[in-house]
C-alpha cells in the first residue's frame, strides 16, 4: 500500500460548495482525467452510470449495522485497519491512499483511496444524536451543481439513495465534455459518511464493486467530544508518521500483517473550471 500527501487551500464543511471544483464539500477527484467524457450525450443515466440493484454479496435490504460502514464501537479492535484517526481502512492489495491537506491550518481533511482507474473520497462529519443529514444533503448538492452549470440524478444503489453529479468540463485538448462524480453517503450514530466515487467507479458500477467494499469496511470514530453537526470528523497520518521535505516517510509501524511502502507525494485534486 501506497501512502499520498496532496493539499487544498480551501476549508471543508459538510455544506460548503461554491467553487467550481468543490460539490457540497467534496472536490470531485480526477486528477488523471478518468472521469471526463465527452458531451454528446444528454445526460441521463444511460451516457454514464449502468442502473443495476445495488450490489451487496448477501443480496439482501441494505442495513448499516449488519454490511457497514461501522462504528468504532460495532468492531472487536482496531488491529489490522490503517488508523486515520476518525476513520479505520482496512488494507487491499493494489490500494494507494492520498491524505488531503488543507494548506492554511495544515490539518488533514479528507482521505482518498485510489485503485485501479477509480478513487473513492471520504470524509466523516458530525450528526446530531436524533436524525441523519444525508436527506439534506443529497439537496444541497444538487443546487450546488446547478449553480455550475451541471445536472444532477438521484439513484437507488447499494447504499440507499446517492447522486450522480456530471460537472461541465474542458479536456486537454479544449473539447468539451463533463466531469463525473458519484455521491454516496451513509448516516450512524452520530457520525455521517460521505464518498464520492470519480474515474472509471463513478460510470461503470462494475468498476465501482471493490471501492464500495471498502466503503462498507470503513470504521467511523467518532469520539465523546461535542460538535456541531457537520463539522468534519478529525483525520490524522498514522501514529509515528513523519514526512520529511520531499513528503517521504519510513512506515515502521503496519498494520498488523502489512507491510507499506514509504509516503510519497500524491498528485494533487484537481479543480475543474
Amino acid at each position: 500500500m501506497v501512502f499520498g500527501l496532496g493539499r487544498k487551500s480551501r476549508n471543508q464543511h459538510a455544506d460548503d460548495g461554491d467553487d467550481v471544483g468543490v460539490v457540497d464539500g467534496a472536490e470531485v477527484d480526477d486528477s488523471d482525467g478518468d472521469g471526463l467524457v465527452d458531451g454528446t450525450g444528454d445526460g441521463s443515466e444511460a451516457d454514464g452510470v449502468r442502473a443495476q440493484e445495488p450490489s451487496d454479496p448477501s443480496d439482501v435490504a441494505y442495513e448499516r449495522s449488519v454490511h457497514g460502514p461501522f462504528d468504532v464501537d460495532e468492531i472487536s479492535g482496531r488491529d489490522g485497519y490503517v488508523d486515520l484517526g476518525a476513520l479505520l481502512i482496512t488494507p487491499h492489495e493494489g490500494l494507494q491512499l492520498r491524505l488531503e491537506v488543507e494548506e492554511r491550518t495544515q490539518r488533514v481533511i479528507a482521505v482518498t483511496l485510489d485503485l485501479k482507474a477509480s478513487s473513492l473520497q471520504l470524509q466523516a462529519f458530525a450528526a446530531p444524536r436524533s436524525e441523519g443529514l444525508w436527506d439534506e444533503i443529497r439537496e444541497q448538492i444538487g443546487l450546488s451543481v446547478a449553480s455550475q452549470g451541471g445536472t444532477v440524478e438521484e439513484l437507488d444503489g447499494t447504499f440507499g439513495a446517492e447522486v450522480l453529479a456530471k460537472l461541465p468540463a474542458q479536456a486537454a485538448d479544449g473539447s468539451r465534455g463533463y466531469r463525473v462524480a458519484r455521491f454516496i453517503g451513509v448516516d450512524g450514530p452520530r457520525w455521517f459518511l460521505r464518498g464520492v466515487l470519480g474515474g472509471e467507479a463513478a460510470m461503470d458500477r462494475d468498476a465501482a464493486a471493490e471501492l464500495e467494499k471498502l466503503f462498507r469496511a470503513v470504521v467511523v470514530v467518532r469520539g465523546e467530544s461535542p460538535l456541531p453537526p457537520r463539522e468534519l470528523l478529525a483525520l490524522r497520518l498514522p501514529k509515528d508518521a513523519v514526512a520529511d521535505e520531499s513528503g517521504h516517510v519510513p512506515a515502521d509501524h503496519p498494520a498488523e500483517g502489512q507491510a507499506y511502502e514509504p509516503f510519497r507525494r500524491g498528485p494533487e485534486i484537481t479543480q475543474i473550471g
